[in-house]
């Protein structure tokens, strides 16, 4: 079945902001992010019947974007070069600008290790439950909370919050 340029065109603006910032908080700076935010795109056009699956289609764009960052940040070239020292030049989309009091919890969850930052995007920016990201990351729910756990003890020791974090 041919692909329905107008259906895709709405698809992606749908899903764009998602993909775009888990790409952002993984790979720190803006061309990095776009390009990787493309190349899902690129690669979710091989995939008709995504556009026929809402929830099934955005868990797919998340973990193939995380998957592409993983990828990207193992890279030679990658590993070579300087990332740009300020994330602060985000794109003009004023809708993906962090506010100010937002801007110090973002800069410490992109300072997360990658096996955390998926996670807690996931859980605090798209409001998925355990549960759901368990599914979609295909890990168990229980490792979920483990790693969400974890992810906020270095958040609080990171923004000099408290240590000793409950559950």
């Amino acid at each position: 079945m041919p692909l329905d340029e107008v259906e895709f065109a709405q698809f992606y603006a749908r899903h764009v902001e998602t993909v775009y910032r888990v790409c952002y908080i993984r790979m720190k700076n803006q061309m990095d992010a776009e390009d990787i935010t493309q190349e899902t795109f690129l690669r979710a056009m091989q995939h008709p019947e995504l556009l026929e699956n809402e929830a099934h289609a955005k868990g797919w764009l998340i973990v193939t974007a995380s998957n592409l960052c993983k990828n990207a940040l193992r890279s030679w070239v990658r590993t070579r070069r300087e990332d740009t020292p300020a994330w602060s030049e985000t794109p003009d989309d004023s809708a993906s600008l962090p506010d100010a009091g937002e801007s110090k919890v973002l800069s410490a969850v992109m300072e997360l290790p990658d096996q955390y930052k998926t996670v807690v995007y996931l859980f605090y920016y798209e409001g998925y439950s355990g549960a759901e990201i368990a599914r979609t990351l295909q890990k168990k729910e229980t490792t979920v909370r483990s790693m969400l756990h974890r992810a906020r003890k270095l958040l609080y020791k990171s923004l000099g919050g408290e240590q000793n974090v409950g559950t």
